[in-house]
């Protein structure tokens, strides 16, 4: 549903602001119906306090997304960036009285070039669409979060997320060449490059990768790209003890392997699949370690991690011997969220990154919280990186359990930190995790991201109330 221009709310600033976007915007890139703008108001994050948007305005164009940005200098009105809103830390939440400047309709893939093994796109544009084309010139575009059929590059970029295969491939981070973006006052600035090398200035690029929309609006995107590898094979694992589990990942990394993807579920995440989708995994599991190799000998590779794995204790070793056999391998970790979700209805989950050599003190403290507290706590992890996903299972309606679960989930980074990680390793920090960032970072550091901000927002209307 679309409001115009006379059914918006005529309150004397609204109507301002209204008739000021109408001025460069298509009607139909405006909207003010409160049932409308209301499912703009959060993204997946639980614990997360929104507002109430005074609109949400959809741009096609650069142009578009400048108009709106010094209509909102001129006026002094926040604007939150968003993409399709799959993140997990409440960073794409409104503020009170906001424009929600949403980005999915600039969803263009404007180049792909095999030569230079670049993409150039618009911010809207959906991971998997990204991917799905770059496959048809044999090449890649590594990063691929779980929701990566539904979040957007820009989003990617906002929050610097990850995947399963950054174990081999990396982060976001590692494939933004250059931006253009849209800064708080309208002004379009161009950063990094697109050639395969570069060092000329400060690397702003990389500054925007991870603000959250904080510092300005990413409108375009240079992305590196690689030689599409072999297709994989994957071998499951199982292990009698989280502990074991997480000594054969420390076995398999210590050896120079180079697995394109090395992830871990514990006994609690087994069994929730179990329950799910009835997998036949065996009951004693105590936890499920799976790799994956993309090399040109992947069974010779899997036979290697193998031996470690039982050397490290593994109770049986499962390796696939086609495509096939790896999907379904694959598919409990895949509904390992899901699973987890249906447990008590409603989940918080946590992305606490551990040097991998302490992998498996996280689990067993997870699991000291989860009885401490007494919730079911889950755990999936890109374990290669260290990156565990503790999931905490509650009742929303029950008062007691989400106080419980959110305490909880406190302690869990509180944890990580001791063990020498950090709070978040792909989510970002929007919302929930703020206060984290400032014991994480310490007061120094603070006080010289909030300069930074205040240089490109100096208003202050760029996302406000996130990070810190």
């Amino acid at each position: 549903m679309i409001m115009s221009r006379i059914e918006a709310p005529r309150d004397h600033d609204t109507g301002t602001l209204l008739d000021r976007l109408l001025t460069g915007l298509p009607a139909e890139a405006v909207l003010t119906d409160p049932d409308v703008t209301v499912s703009y108001a959060n993204d997946m994050a639980s614990f997360c306090p929104s507002g109430t948007p005074a609109v949400v305005v959809l741009p096609r164009t650069v142009e578009q997304v400048q108009h709106v940005m010094r209509v909102a200098t001129e006026l002094r009105v926040p604007v939150v960036p968003q993409g399709a809103r799959t993140g997990l830390s409440g960073a794409a939440n409104a503020s009170e009285g906001c424009i929600v400047l949403s980005l999915v309709k600039m969803d263009r893939i404007l180049e792909i070039s095999p030569v230079d093994r670049i993409a150039v796109v618009e911010p809207g544009v959906i991971n998997a669409t990204l991917s799905r084309a770059v496959n048809e010139h044999g090449l890649c575009y590594p990063p691929d979060p779980s929701s990566w059929e539904m979040c957007t590059i820009g989003g990617n970029i906002g929050t610097a997320s990850g995947g399963l295969c950054c174990v081999k491939y990396g982060v976001t981070a590692e494939y933004v060449l250059g931006l253009d973006v849209v800064l708080a006052d309208g002004r379009l600035m161009t950063t990094g490059r697109r050639t395969a090398k570069g060092v000329a200035g400060y690397d702003l690029t990389r500054l925007f990768v991870g603000s959250e929309g904080s510092l300005g609006v990413v409108v375009k995107a240079v992305l590196a790209l690689k030689p599409q590898p072999p297709g994989q094979l994957v071998l499951a694992a199982e292990f009698g003890s989280a502990a074991a589990a997480c000594d054969a990942v420390c076995r398999i990394m210590e050896g120079g392997h180079v697995p394109s993807l090395l992830e871990l579920m514990d006994r609690t995440t087994v069994k929730a699949v179990n329950d799910l989708a009835h997998m036949g995994l065996p009951e004693s599991t105590e936890a499920l370690l799976l790799a994956a190799f993309d090399t040109l000998d992947p069974a010779a590779d899997l036979a290697a991690v193998g031996a470690l794995c039982e050397a490290a204790g593994a109770t049986q070793v499962v390796p696939a011997e086609d495509a096939a056999e790896s999907e379904l391998l694959l598919q409990a970790r895949r509904l390992s969220l899901t699973a987890l979700e249906a447990v008590k209805g409603t989940t918080m989950i946590d992305d606490v990154c551990v040097p991998r050599s302490r992998l498996g003190e996280m689990l067993e403290g997870v699991e000291r919280i989860a009885e401490k507290y007494q919730l079911t706590i889950g755990v999936c992890a890109h374990a290669g990186d260290g990156n565990t996903h503790p999931t905490v299972c509650f009742d929303a309606q029950d008062p007691d359990e989400s106080r419980r679960a959110r305490e909880s989930f406190d302690e869990i980074m509180a944890l990580g930190l001791e063990l020498g990680g950090t709070i978040t390793g792909e989510h970002g920090v929007g919302v929930l995790k703020k206060e984290w960032l400032a014991r994480e970072i310490g007061p120094v550091g603070v006080e010289m991201q909030r300069a930074v901000k205040a240089t490109f927002d100096p208003l202050g209307i760029l996302n406000p109330g996130k990070l810190f």
